[in-house]
């Protein structure tokens, strides 16, 4: 259909006299329906992925994982890296017309404070003490503390550029960013349409005029839409297809290692995992690297934490040994001789959650542990299981540094913390407020070193595996590469016949 479109519209233009103006159209599924249009209150990938094409902030990462200006086109920092100064590109636009200010800057990291917006990225913007803009296309960022990676921070999901001449109400219901993309059209359930933005600032991008993100969470849909050709990108590839699709013709499967990680989440709050002995012994009797093998079919690594076995600072020193006579003698100590009855929540759409899920079952039953496996569809997920459940499996996406990457959800006043597992921990606390501050890498190592020790002894919850991400897509898309960040880049994309 997407193709007999375009010739009609070209037999149309030709009929009428004028030139041959053809449009493309790119399609791409989604696994889930985006719950939030606005970047700042983005949780799930579907978000992130809408928020990249939509949206831009100040610094962008590429696929090979090197930051590179976006709205910034420079920037600095005062000696101490307390104040750092970012100089806007000139003449960018917002979807609507108004012409990127630091005033929108500014306006955009007030919203992300703001408690009513309940940001995720709220811990990012807690570094603040003050924004000044300098002029039109000058903003200035003092710093509560020492902050080397606060550039390399403005690549995160949620920090994307808003006009601020826009409420809340309007942002929620009405995307417009300076992206690539605009908004035209979602109906949940069945697909989001996007436009090419023609005042886009990067000359001659993107190259498509229609994308059209189908929402599909059932895998053998997708996997035959993108064989019959009535897919061109399928955005997230379920890890068990590539075998299966690296050997069809016309179509190509790219993977790429990552720090996206999956995980098991406690209530430390609520019994029984308010007892240490407890989820320690929960860790003892869980075999990471079988879940490895069941749950991502390789494509990943056993990890202690978001740091992965690829980052020069993981701790290699901690093993992965199964212990389950330890185990059982922890749950007898915690008052659980003969164990106890617990619901796993696994999301629907979530392939690896759902099998890491099933496993787990099997790997509680020696400890007396006797683990339901619940179901719930993704889109209600957020909304019933994530931050109320005691016990259930989620997953986090690689984030730009080792401090995003681990504040957020381990220090006590963190935004997923306080959200998951309501872990407190003084001796945590101490670790990342010092290596937020600190510089110098030997003092680093020694300090995410320490962090991952106190990870296997508190045990807030349990960092399964990070895994690789895989994208399948027709030879005729060209200009796309996967990315590590589990987005879309579209930029460059076209469809050749």
């Amino acid at each position: 259909m997407k193709r007999l479109i375009g010739a009609l519209l070209l037999a149309t233009s030709l009929a009428a006299g004028g030139p041959a103006l053809a449009q493309t159209e790119l399609v791409a599924t989604l696994n889930a329906n985006p719950n939030h249009l606005w970047p700042a209150k983005a949780t799930i990938g579907e978000e992130y992925n809408l928020a990249v094409l939509m949206y831009n902030g100040l610094v962008r990462i590429t696929p090979d994982l090197e930051f590179e200006p976006d709205l910034a086109e420079s920037w600095e920092a005062n000696e101490d890296a307390t104040v750092w100064t970012f100089h806007l590109r000139k003449g960018v636009k917002f979807h609507h017309g108004k012409e990127l200010k630091a005033e929108d800057v500014i306006r955009s990291f007030e919203l992300i404070a703001d408690p009513d917006t309940a940001s995720r990225a709220s811990s990012h913007t807690d570094l603040i003490e003050s924004m000044k803009a300098v002029d039109d296309y000058t903003v200035e960022f003092t710093l509560k503390q020492p902050y080397a990676g606060w550039a390399e921070l403005m690549i995160e999901r949620q920090l994307k550029i808003v006009p601020s001449d826009r409420t809340p109400e309007q942002l929620a219901n009405e995307p417009v960013g300076t992206g690539p993309f605009m908004f035209e059209s979602y109906q949940p359930g069945d697909k989001i349409v996007l436009k090419k933005f023609p005042d886009y600032y990067e000359e001659g991008l993107p190259k498509v005029d229609t994308l059209e993100l189908r929402i599909m969470p059932e895998d053998a849909a997708k996997i035959a839409a993108l064989k019959s050709g009535d897919v061109d990108l399928i955005g997230n590839l379920p890890l068990e297809a590539i075998e299966e699709l690296e050997g069809v013709d016309g179509i190509t499967v790219d993977a790429k290692a990552t720090a996206t990680w999956d995980g098991i989440v406690f209530n430390n709050e609520t019994k029984p995992f308010n007892d240490v002995r407890v989820r320690r012994a929960m860790l003892m009797a869980i075999d990471k690297p079988a879940l490895v093998d069941f749950a991502v079919f390789g494509n990943g690594a056993p990890t202690h934490s978001p740091i992965p076995p690829t980052h020069k600072f993981f701790n290699k020193d901690i093993g992965f040994d199964v212990d389950i006579e330890g185990a059982k003698a922890l749950l007898a100590e915690a008052g659980y001789p003969k164990g106890f009855d617990i619901t796993i929540h696994a999301p629907v759409g979530r392939p690896t959650r759902e099998r890491a899920a099933v496993a787990l079952q099997q790997m509680l039953k020696p400890i007396g542990v006797n683990a339901k496996v619940e179901r719930v569809p993704y889109n209600r997920y957020g909304a019933t299981v994530s931050g109320q459940a005691p016990f259930y499996m989620d997953g986090y996406f690689a984030r730009p540094t080792l401090d995003t990457s681990t504040f957020s959800w381990f220090h006590s006043t963190g935004s997923w913390n306080t959200r998951m597992w309501h872990y407190k921990s003084d001796e945590m606390d101490a670790i990342l407020d010092e290596a937020r501050k600190t510089t110098d890498e030997a003092r680093l190592r020694e300090l995410y070193m320490k962090f991952q020790e106190l990870l296997v002894t508190e045990v807030p919850g349990i960092i399964m595996y990070s895994m690789n991400f895989a994208t399948a897509y027709s030879d005729k898309l060209k200009g796309y590469e996967t990315h590590p960040y589990l987005w879309m880049d579209l930029r460059n994309a076209s469809i050749e016949e």
